[in-house]
């Protein structure tokens, strides 16, 4: 099977001749540092030349955001920058840029993946990652209830500019799948109620998934925390799966299949066995091994692989990846 036949299959729950390897999160910025000191060659620089480097699975992302660089810097900060309409409107024309030169740049790869050689995934923002961004968390909690009319308008600009993407995108070819940004859910659950989520966000999920599914993407939602309690939700709008599930807030993969047989779910290895040593590791690959068999499931780090881990323990991770994704 090349890798776009094997990523699909595995999603819609066919045999495959093994899982797929790569890793959905990349690495922390401190733990490339650290492997660079350990032997990481200087020349690796790109996701995609460190991905190569390690063996794994040939993929890019291009994450096609709603800033431009100084509002991203301001964004990354996470303090929002507005509160009100006024405000938004006088953000508005720095927000939503033209994102023609990185699309043009993945028309080389989405030749690739025709081939099979590769696979592509764009990353959309989300309708509560968006506003959060703009306002911080506390301003968006009391805008849903004091300001709806703002987060409408919001969502519905940010409806436009996606759509507008995947009209552009669409002309060179389709990626393989697609992550939503959102970032909604905490250790403890979701961020907000399925009622707010219904209200503000169902509407211009069902039209942005419904093109989506035209372009026969897969749709998954990156949200960190325990998801547990919004997939009913998110399935009810279109979305096909979720990654990451952390493994410390609490997320359990086994009751996740349980309870949705047809969720895709993508993670939940724990990162904090990665340098308890061989045997742990081993441990926390045979846990996943019935998730594993179950279909619909790759697995891969719950997160960033942490600074704490050296490169002699990841390339044993790597060794046992390929070792349980044969099996």
């Amino acid at each position: 099977m090349n890798h776009v036949e094997r990523f699909r299959a595995v999603m819609n729950f066919q045999s495959v001749d093994r899982l797929p390897r790569w890793e959905w999160a990349m690495w922390w910025d401190k733990t490339l540092e650290r492997w660079r000191q350990e032997g990481l060659p200087p020349e690796q620089r790109s996701v995609f030349e460190i991905h190569d480097y390690f063996g794994l699975d040939p993929y890019i992302q291009f994450w096609l955001s709603t800033t431009d660089s100084t509002i991203e810097a301001i964004q990354h900060h996470g303090l929002g920058m507005l509160s009100s309409m006024d405000e938004y409107l006088k953000v508005r024309p720095h927000l939503y840029p033209d994102h023609s030169s990185a699309i043009s740049a993945m028309e080389p790869w989405l030749i690739r993946q025709s081939k099979g050689e590769a696979v592509v995934w764009i990353t959309l923002e989300g309708f509560f990652w968006f506003p959060r961004t703009l306002m911080g968390f506390t301003d968006l909690m009391l805008a849903y209830y004091d300001q709806p009319e703002l987060i409408h308008r919001m969502n519905e600009d940010l409806l436009k500019f996606n759509l507008q993407v995947l009209e552009q995108i669409e002309k060179l070819g389709c990626p393989t799948f697609m992550t939503l940004a959102e970032d909604m859910s905490f250790n403890h659950g979701p961020m907000i109620s399925r009622a707010l989520c219904e209200q503000f966000m169902t509407p211009y999920y069902v039209k942005l998934i419904e093109r989506l599914k035209e372009m026969e993407m897969i749709v998954i939602v990156d949200t960190d925390g325990d998801v547990t309690a919004l997939v009913p939700w998110l399935q009810s709008v279109g979305v096909d799966g979720v990654l990451p599930l952390e493994r410390q807030a609490g997320v359990d993969g086994f009751a996740l299949r349980r309870q949705f047989p047809r969720l895709r779910m993508i993670g939940h290895y724990d990162k904090m066995v990665m340098n308890k040593g061989e045997a742990a590791m081993r441990r926390e690959f045979e846990r996943l091994q019935p998730l594993m068999r179950s279909g619909g499931y790759i697995p891969g780090v719950d997160h960033q692989t942490p600074p704490a881990v050296s490169l002699t323990e990841y390339r044993l991770y790597l060794k046992l990846l390929e070792e349980y994704t044969r099996r």
